[in-house]
């Protein structure tokens, strides 16, 4: 699935279900973590098909936070009915007139839309060769594609500076996304976006930790 319109060397940057082009070059905790920003971009970025929460009940858990984050969203899934899901999205996300919680780095950190938290994250797409897919409707600064962006940065989907993951996350989702995250666990009325909120909550602080240790 293709979802999120975005063309770097010819091949769209899309939301995934799962799936991370892997090469022999790329570390195999860099594919991991890839496959994490697309899982978490997929079911952020719209609302998840049958397909995927299937997926989603194979997921495996362990003893380590993302295990346990990982378990319960399987067990989330298990029990998901796609109507109730899909609503939950909506209600979330989209709205009558705007959602429970606005999925923008601008919004979080200006308390506007299309502030310059945006202007940065277009900066920087710019900078990597990123380019708008004129049919894109949200802007850049959706956590979605900034996921998205990050998956592709860790799978080397396309090139990038050493670190440039890191730099990425440092300026465009560690000021905000966990907040986010905090709000889409207290928010959501289904087991299953309260798992994502708590799954996307403890993954951003792994990385933070993890690229902080790296600095």
């Amino acid at each position: 699935m293709r979802g999120v319109g975005y063309a770097c060397d010819d091949r769209a940057l899309g939301v995934s279900e799962l799936v991370v082009d892997e090469t022999p070059m790329v570390d195999e905790i860099d594919v991991l973590r890839a496959r994490q920003y697309d899982l978490l971009a997929a079911v952020l970025g719209r609302p998840p098909s049958l397909d995927l929460i299937e997926a989603l009940r194979g997921l495996e858990g362990g003893d380590s936070p993302l295990g346990r984050a990982h378990a319960a969203l399987a067990r989330a899934a298990a029990n998901a009915g796609l109507h109730a899901v899909d609503r939950d999205y909506f209600d979330l996300f989209i709205g009558v007139g705007r959602g429970k919680i606005l999925p923008y780095a601008s919004y979080y950190l200006t308390g506007f839309l299309n502030e310059r938290p945006l202007a940065r994250v277009r900066e920087d797409l710019m900078t990597l060769g990123i380019e708008r897919d004129p049919a894109l409707s949200e802007p850049e600064d959706h956590i979605a594609i900034l996921f998205d962006v990050m998956a592709g940065l860790a799978a080397g989907r396309f090139p990038a500076p050493p670190g440039g993951d890191r730099q990425f996350f440092d300026r465009h989702l560690k000021p905000w996304a966990g907040r986010l995250f905090s709000d889409i666990e207290a928010s959501a009325a289904t087991p299953f976006y309260r798992a994502v909120g708590a799954l996307g909550r403890a993954f951003v602080s792994i990385e933070t930790e993890a690229f902080a240790m790296d600095a």
